[in-house]
């Protein structure tokens, strides 16, 4: 059975190899100095994903806060190398690009077991949760660079275990693992979002974002499948990478006081846009 997401809408968001202030974002004010040394994150590369694709690389922070079984499955199929080669075969325009299928067509997966869906996680002190605005009973923010939305957090305290629902917003950049009509039918396939999709919201699992690499992303050749599909040359953890040559992923840290700043008059999360870079 074909693995796929369902159409979505749009908001802006991205992120780069260095993304400057945009306009529609909050750090867009003439006034905003730029974020110094300090103010960025170094992402731990066990939780980078490296796709050296046909177009370029993409580099995509993996959250295992927030899925922690798909996160695992996919470390899991990079180190087999079983992406490498794999096709993008089915990119949408304005939605998202779509992959990790030996079949190519989108009916194929791993010989592993299904990995049950990671839709709505549960969220307590401990999360390393950011705060951005209080909708009435929920909250919108990040848990490192992923989107998220969660029930209030002053619900923790009328909970058994003390923790609230939180799940992926499915903002530009964010990285989702695509499954058939079962909710616990994902395998391999994994997809980029390119836009914003609230139809998405709580019915697929996020399970990273990307960094570096978003305007890859945009140009990877559309169609379902593309007449000549673009292809994941390698899939690698950043950390097995030998050392010598290995990049240093960095993000604007979210629990910042720049981000603090620069996150204050957003209109919503996925018009933040997190600056990113490699060293």
């Amino acid at each position: 059975m074909k693995s796929y997401p369902v159409l979505a809408a749009v908001c802006a968001a991205a992120v780069t190899l260095f993304i400057a202030p945009g306009p529609c974002s909050a750090q867009a004010r003439k006034d905003a100095a730029p974020p110094t040394e300090a103010d960025f994150r170094t992402v731990d590369p066990e939780n980078v994903l490296v796709i050296t694709t046909t177009q370029g690389p993409v580099y995509v922070e993996m959250i295992p806060e927030v899925a922690q079984a798909t996160v695992t499955r996919i470390k899991e199929l990079a180190r087999e190398k079983f992406y490498d080669g794999l096709t993008f075969h089915r990119v949408i325009e304005k939605f998202m690009a779509q992959g990790g299928d030996p079949k190519g067509d989108g009916s194929g997966g791993s010989p592993k077991p299904n990995v049950p869906g990671e839709f709505i996680w549960k969220r307590g002190p401990e999360t390393p949760f950011v705060r951005v605005k209080a909708l009435g009973g929920i909250e919108d923010g990040f848990v490192k660079s992923l989107p998220v939305r969660t029930q209030n957090t002053g619900l923790m305290i009328m909970t058994a275990d003390g923790k609230v629902q939180a799940w992926g917003l499915w903002c530009k950049g964010v990285a989702g693992f695509a499954r058939a009509n079962e909710p616990d039918s994902g395998n391999s396939q994994y997809f980029l979002m390119n836009d914003f999709s609230d139809a998405l919201e709580r019915s697929y699992t996020a399970w990273g974002r990307v960094l570096v690499g978003q305007n890859v992303v945009k140009v990877l050749k559309q169609g379902e499948p593309p007449p000549v599909p673009d292809k994941m040359t390698t899939v690698r953890i950043l950390a097995d990478l030998p050392a010598a040559g290995r990049p240093k992923v960095k993000v604007l840290d979210t629990q910042g006081a720049y981000f603090k700043t620069l996150s204050a008059n957003a209109n919503s999360v996925c018009d933040i846009e997190l600056p990113a870079k490699l060293e």
